[in-house]
């Protein structure tokens, strides 16, 4: 099977720039970097050297010159790009909300519902970064004793809202610093807490499993962190979840994880798993690098996994 020719679109942001790096990591040579037209002309580090990037246009994107396509920009951009993508031949893993729950698409984390993901039509849709630490944490639990209801208190940090964030996040005074609600407020909820119940319910396949969620964005700078309290179906011991984490694919159980610990890293750290005193389960604090195994990672994933079943046209 011939190298895929792959292209980066949102290269010069936060998730961009990690998956450049995974990428050169693994050694695909034929990597092109897209980004808005103020970027055009600028370099992007990639491997020992650099790549120049390319304007992202409907046209460039979809003139049959790329097989693959991992898209990390907003979901305007999104819908109108990776359809133009996908036209020229190219299959797409979007990172963006665009396509996350629409019919058909495959809404994917690779270590729970892989299979789903070579059943795309040239679309394969990355889930919220807060999202893909959840289910990698709940899959195993779900399996081994059923879930019956999810509760969640999200802490995000402030590369989940891109570069210009992280900067502030930066420069600001130590004094400055603030938790707050940092998305649209939709009713009772906002968007956020609305997008990791469904994104959750669709790759769980629990289309009617009880879920409330809280999620706030906190001065921390790489790293989401999260307090879940789960009720299971069947009766599960702490020793029990320990042990079937302990087991699970990209999981990473530890005592008392930090999202520095969780920097760098490919799997997502699971601690504090002990019962839940107010309830019938169990509580866990789950920790996650949001922009790699949360995004870049998670997508790289998704297309090694149609690599290695053939189901991606070289």
């Amino acid at each position: 099977m011939a190298e895929p020719r792959i292209g980066v679109v949102g290269a010069t942001g936060a998730v961009g720039q990690v998956t450049l790096e995974l990428l050169a990591a693994r050694g695909f040579g034929q990597v092109r970097a897209f980004a808005s037209v103020r970027s055009a002309g600028s370099a992007v580090p990639y491997g020992d050297g650099e790549l120049t990037v390319e304007e992202a246009t409907a046209e460039t994107l979809g003139s049959g010159e790329l097989d693959l396509c991992f898209f990390s920009v907003g979901t305007a951009q999104s819908a109108e790009l990776v359809p133009a993508a996908v036209r020229g031949g190219a299959v797409c893993v979007d990172k963006s909300s665009a396509f996350r729950l629409t019919e058909g698409i495959p809404l994917v984390v690779p270590e729970v519902n892989g299979d789903r993901a070579t059943g795309h039509e040239g679309i394969v849709a990355n889930p919220n970064c807060s999202t893909i630490q959840l289910v990698c944490a709940l899959a195993p639990l779900h399996e081994a004793a059923g879930l019956r209801s999810v509760r969640i208190a999200t802490y995000q940090s402030a590369s989940g809202a891109g570069v210009d964030r992280m900067e502030q996040l930066r420069s600001q005074d130590p004094a400055e610093g603030n938790v707050f609600m940092d998305w649209d407020v939709e009713g009772d909820e906002s968007d956020e807490e609305s997008k990791l119940r469904a994104e959750t319910r669709k790759i769980l396949e629990l289309p009617e499993l009880p879920f409330s969620a809280t999620c706030a964005r906190v001065p921390v700078l790489i790293g989401h962190s999260q307090a879940v309290w789960v009720e299971t179906e069947n009766p599960l011991s702490p020793d029990d979840a320990r042990e079937i984490l302990s087991a699970a694919p990209s999981v990473n159980v530890t005592e008392l994880p930090t999202p520095r610990d969780a920097v760098g890293r490919d799997d997502v750290l699971v601690g504090r798993i002990r019962r839940d005193t107010a309830g019938n389960g169990l509580a866990l604090w789950v920790v996650c690098d949001n922009l790699r195994k949360g995004a870049a990672l998670n997508a790289i994933q998704i297309a090694e996994l149609l690599l290695e079943r053939r189901a991606l046209a070289a």
